[in-house]
């Protein structure tokens, strides 16, 4: 009986797949020659403008420190236009996804696939809510049977993972998935995220070829993850495919800010970035597929050998994984041609800042990765070095910008030195100013700034997608307030970068938590994080003024954002804000104008619990029969003597007291030991009504 799909075309695939190095080879050297060649060039300027022209060791400082920054705007812009060119010619005919003709991937079998989903203190409605539309738009496409769902917890509050199991069997119930749909929680919390994913591969891993990793607010549609693993069969060198998500599901106006910008300028980054990358690409640590026992064999992660930020679990785990798997030979590909892949926006300043200020310290302990793991490709070692840029960038700018006013400073307050020590010789060494060179290499620099938001907006006239965004003209209005708001944020984030860096230089701890994505920022919130921003931005402005009027104009880009910083973060904070641009057809997006199924069942606000009334969880999981029944049937029974006399003293405190007599790590050795969680139902039931469980369960009773 002969295979449902063709072996020639598969090895054909193969074949062309090996000759992908040179075509990479060669693009990477070409962004290399523009990068390098315009920085130089803008390099020179600057030396030009400069007065002593790199004659002074401030002035040399400066000069390195703008060949940087501006080698690393450079690289942006040239991503930016690779991507035009890219979609212009109508795709990259290197992609996977133009390697396979629509008619050879549907006869393509489908396998066992594995959907994760690693969860930490996350809001649980809104979540399963996700997942229940992902599997629902797999029963539609008609290849349930071929993918298995995991929840995987590691929250810690028994409140939250309470509630989890009570949503997780309510889910089950609603779509007929027991045996399909899982819940697993880890007692025992190793290694943030990538040691939730590792556990579930050790004890799991080989029931499914591949695995597909999501976060708690990822939405991938059923075609796509039907399309992706039909691409890694097709595709055996491959060992991650990564999706380009979209932001979705913004309501706030930081939210809908940040999901314009991803839905009109990411097919631009993403496609040139893929282009770039090619099999070298990254893994972003969701809303990708990874083959199974590839990752399992080659992407374990050690603990750092070194000290202070380099020693310990590593903690931005998604890049290492990915260069680990390209030293083990596999390749890492980035489609942006996958569609139906998102993801949510934080819906303030201060929730980003929080979530950057994490990932800072893991991006910066690549460094240690990048220059000491044997083997690795050079282009994995880029993109960690592309990563650390993200945030180093920060300080390296705030530096230039103190350089900048000592030099100013030096040149008010300080009689010109002619004859300066450093420089010996006959000549005196005189200052110039060239005002039309400087005007030039602001404009270039500008241009490199903003030019790719232009070429993002033409792309969208050129593809005919300008009309879901809300038309021509409301997609370039879009792009206006879009861009006066980044020019706002640029300031505040270089300076909580700064601050980000240097904390992770020194090793302090961070306190990993679940995510907001919902609340707004309060004024004293507001003014509290922000008011150091705010005296640093008045006192440069007002020393800048008192140097030179010409120089406090200068200082202005800079200095205003950070004194408005306080009100601009609540201000983009506001749902209402954001609602009254959407109505005005501002910020809009395709997945609004015209909705998926997939969206529409992720809006829906059915819940998957009833309200909790005047019970809290643990109280429900105590009290009522069918929630404790199902509580205890998911619990484990801890035979030991020791542990049993510890868990019946809880227990008699809890019932004579009630939880409030109980920390919440005492609260979960109760619900995770089913005996115990059964006896207190029990003796509960039979509590007095004038004690504590007696008024309770004469509340339960009356609602």
């Amino acid at each position: 009986m002969g295979l449902p799909y063709d072996l020639n075309a598969v090895s054909s695939a193969v074949s062309v797949g090996g000759r992908w190095q040179l075509v990479a080879t060669v693009r990477r050297f070409l962004l290399a020659a523009l990068v390098l060649g315009q920085t130089l060039v803008a390099t020179w300027l600057m030396l030009r403008v400069l007065p002593y022209h790199g004659g002074t060791w401030i002035e040399i400082g400066l000069a390195g420190l703008f060949a940087i920054l501006y080698a690393w705007i450079a690289v942006g812009f040239w991503t930016a236009v690779y991507g035009f060119v890219l979609r212009l010619a109508g795709g990259d005919r290197w992609s996977l996804a133009r390697r396979h003709s629509e008619r050879d991937l549907a006869l393509t079998p489908l396998t066992r696939t594995a959907v994760v989903m690693p969860i930490y203190h996350e809001p649980v409605q809104r979540t399963l809510r996700g997942l229940r539309a992902i599997y629902r738009d797999l029963e539609r496409a008609g290849q349930i049977e071929h993918f298995e769902f995991y929840i995987l917890s590691d929250s810690r509050d028994p409140e939250v993972w309470l509630e989890e199991q009570a949503a997780w069997q309510g889910l089950c119930n609603e779509l007929n998935a027991n045996g399909r749909l899982f819940y697993r929680r880890r007692t025992l919390n190793l290694n943030y995220k990538s040691g939730n994913v590792a556990d579930f591969l050790r004890r799991w891993g080989r029931r499914s070829r591949y695995t597909v990793v999501l976060d708690a607010d990822s939405l991938i549609g059923g075609d796509t993850l039907i399309r992706m693993v039909r691409l890694m069969e097709r595709e055996p060198r491959v060992g991650i495919l990564q999706t380009a998500p979209g932001v979705v599901r913004g309501r706030s106006l930081f939210a809908r800010i940040q999901q314009f910008a991803n839905r009109l300028y990411s097919p631009l980054f993403a496609t040139g970035l893929a282009g770039i990358q090619m099999g070298d690409a990254a893994f972003w640590g969701h809303n990708a597929i990874l083959r199974t026992d590839a990752f399992m064999a080659h992407c374990g992660l050690r603990k750092l050998p070194g000290a202070g930020l380099f020693r310990g679990p590593i903690l931005s785990h998604d890049f290492v994984e990915a260069a680990f798997m390209g030293r083990s030979g596999y390749e890492v590909w980035l489609e942006p041609s996958l569609g139906a892949s998102y993801e949510e926006s934080p819906p303030s300043l201060a929730d980003e800042l929080s979530r950057d200020r994490r990932w800072s310290k893991g991006n910066l302990q690549h460094l240690w990765i990048m220059l000491r793991a044997p083997g690795l490709r050079f282009a994995h070692r880029m993109a960690f070095f592309n990563g650390i840029m993200g945030y180093l960038s920060s300080p390296l700018w705030l530096l230039f910008l103190a350089l900048t006013t000592v030099e100013a400073a030096q040149l008010a307050l300080m009689p010109i030195d002619y004859f300066p020590d450093d420089q010996p010789g006959l000549f005196p060494l005189w200052p110039e100013w060239r005002p039309g060179l400087a005007l030039t290499l602001a404009l270039t620099t500008v241009t490199m700034l903003f030019a790719p938001k232009l070429i993002a907006w033409l792309d969208a006239l050129i593809h005919r997608r300008a009309r879901s965004f809300g038309g021509v003209f409301r997609t370039l209005v879009s792009v206006v307030v879009e861009t006066v708001v980044s020019v706002l944020l640029a300031p505040i984030k270089m300076l909580a970068h700064s601050a980000y860096v240097l904390g992770g230089l020194f090793n302090l701890s961070l306190r990993w938590a679940g995510q907001n994505r919902t609340e707004e920022t309060r004024w004293r919130e507001a003014l509290v994080s922000q008011a150091p921003g705010m005296a640093i931005g008045l006192a440069w402005s007002a020393f800048a003024w008192y140097l030179d009027p010409l120089f406090f104009l200068w200082s202005l880009p800079v200095a205003v954002p950070l004194v408005l910083s306080a009100p601009t973060a609540v201000w983009l904070s506001r749902v209402r804000a954001g609602q009254c641009l959407c109505r005005l057809g501002i910020l809009c997006t395709p997945e609004e104008t015209a909705p998926s199924r997939l969206l529409q069942d992720t809006d829906d606000e059915e819940s998957l619990l009833p309200p909790l009334g005047q019970l809290t969880r643990f109280e429900e999981a105590v009290l009522l029969p069918a929630v404790n029944a199902m509580h205890c049937s998911l619990a484990r029974s801890h035979p030991g003597r020791l542990r049993r006399e510890t868990l019946q003293t809880l227990a008699r405190r809890c019932l004579d007291r009630g939880p409030g007599a109980l920390d919440r790590a005492e609260l979960s050795h109760l619900c995770r030991d089913s005996d115990t969680l059964a006896w207190l139902h029990h003796a509960a039931w039979r509590s007095d009504p004038d004690t504590w469980w007696g008024r309770k369960l004469a509340q339960a009773v009356a609602s």
